[in-house]
């Protein structure tokens, strides 16, 4: 008899090799391969021809009707915005964020909702008790709600008590680190464990066309722990984040294959659970008395939403001799030292000698390239020590070269500042928009910017 091969396979990206090594060849990844004890596959099924003997797979035109898939709307207007439009039925979502950042509590109020609009729904913890969960619910003012709870951790009892009965209409899973499957050897928790127990969980959404949301705990580094392949499983992964010594939270989707990515709901939290934040800009805008040094309010975007912030830039001088520092609160580190670069290179502005700090208010993390001008704006600003005017937004990238590049959705930027009071903007002199009402100072090269802040031009 012909001995069996052997075979392992990559824990954190699921590649198959046909022997064990320290790093994976696809990901990586060190100490990832594991033997698939499973997967023996004899070396006559190797070779042996796949093209006859399967199923005939149904095949359809590109241009086929095709019905719009139903959503379950949760009645929490920033959730379903993140969501692409509400939970569609027979999806899978994964929502991951820091320990005590509200996930629960979000989920627990979209339960109570959706459960009092005639849903069945489920909430399955493996992490706390029924009675903690019913706790947490009357204080939130949500007891009355006809949903059902149990606190379990096997993946067979779970779905052996769902399929004995009408499938919910929604299943929370909270967490799928605890989940445990007795087809897989190891501790809950494990990546093999989180794997096999989320295909079980997938595979009975897809079938039933239930609605099922798996709570994920993340690592240290912000990502969500267990194998990458998780990830690419399920139809839409959302990130819950925001610092526990700010009250806002934002809702951010990083996947979702039954809409937009980049979409964010703002949570504020409160005595009564998480509440919806229907003008973000509220949270991130500081009430200046008066005109102050380093101080500049950018239209960022995220997704199709304009958010007004205020980045905050200190320039200290320094005795000669001290190693000058750069502190970066809210913005890329690497970003702030290359728009320093120009700054000097481009127009004659010396930052040797001095410390620089930046700062973005509220806690809110700006990944917009647009940020340049004003953050450029915001360090000429303190360096010269002119304030600019409050009423004042920019924004536009800023190329190693010295140009302001264009950026996209300029007029949803400008109208969001009009709508607030804003009246001037100091953007890319190629953008050309009327509709916002604005006094536009449009600049072409960042030499000009500087200029026109000095009052050299």
């Amino acid at each position: 008899m012909a001995k069996p091969q052997k075979r392992y396979v990559c824990q954190s990206c699921g590649s198959v090799a046909s022997k064990w090594q320290g790093q994976c060849a696809d990901c990586k990844e060190w100490n990832t391969l594991v033997e698939d004890m499973g997967g023996v596959v004899t070396p006559f099924q190797a070779k042996h021809n796949l093209q006859s003997g399967g199923k005939a797979v149904s095949l359809v035109e590109l241009d086929a009707d095709i019905a719009l898939p139903d959503r379950i709307q949760t009645g929490i207007a920033e959730l379903d915005r993140a969501l692409g439009g509400g939970l569609v039925e027979g999806s899978a979502t994964l929502l991951g964020g820091d320990p005590g950042i509200g996930k629960s509590t979000l989920l627990l109020q979209a339960c109570a909702i959706v459960a009092k609009t005639g849903h069945d729904v489920t909430y399955i913890s493996g992490e706390e008790a029924a009675d903690q969960i019913r706790l947490r619910a009357r204080r939130l003012g949500l007891g009355d709600a006809p949903m059902k709870l149990a606190a379990a951790t096997s993946v067979r009892d779970i779905l052996t008590t769902l399929g004995a009965d009408k499938p919910p209409a929604l299943l929370i899973i909270d967490s799928i680190q605890t989940m445990h499957s007795d087809l897989i050897e190891g501790a809950p928790g494990t990546v093999s464990q989180v794997r096999a127990s989320a295909q079980e969980l997938i595979r009975f959404a897809k079938e039933r066309g239930t609605a099922v949301v798996l709570v994920g705990h993340v690592t240290k580094d912000g990502a969500i722990a267990g194998p990458r392949v998780l990830e690419h499983m399920v139809d839409t992964v959302l990130s819950f984040e925001g610092e526990r010594s700010h009250q806002y939270r934002i809702l951010r989707a990083i996947k979702n294959r039954f809409g937009g990515t980049d979409e964010i709901g703002v949570f504020a939290m409160a005595e009564q659970g998480l509440e919806e934040v229907a003008n973000p800009s509220s949270l991130f805008l500081t009430s200046r008395k008066e005109d102050v040094s380093g101080a500049v309010v950018f239209p960022a975007l995220e997704g199709t939403r304009p958010v007004l912030v205020e980045i905050q830039a200190l320039v200290v001088r320094l005795a000669s001799g001290a190693t000058p520092r750069r502190a970066v609160v809210g913005w890329d580190s690497g970003r702030l030292a290359m728009i320093l670069a120009v700054l000097e290179a481009r127009c004659g502005l010396s930052f040797a000698t001095s410390e620089v700090y930046l700062n973005v208010a509220g806690g809110y993390r700006v990944v917009d390239p647009a940020a340049d001008v004003a953050v450029a704006a915001a360090l000429i600003s303190a360096l010269s020590e002119q304030p600019i005017a409050a009423d004042t937004v920019a924004f536009g990238e800023i190329s190693l070269s010295g140009e302001v590049r264009t950026v996209s959705h300029a007029g949803l930027r400008l109208r969001e500042a009009s709508k607030l009071g804003f009246s001037k903007a100091l953007l890319p002199a190629s953008v050309e928009s009327r509709e916002s009402g604005m006094a536009l100072e449009g600049f072409s090269a960042l030499r000009a910017l500087v200029d026109h802040l000095l009052g050299r031009a």
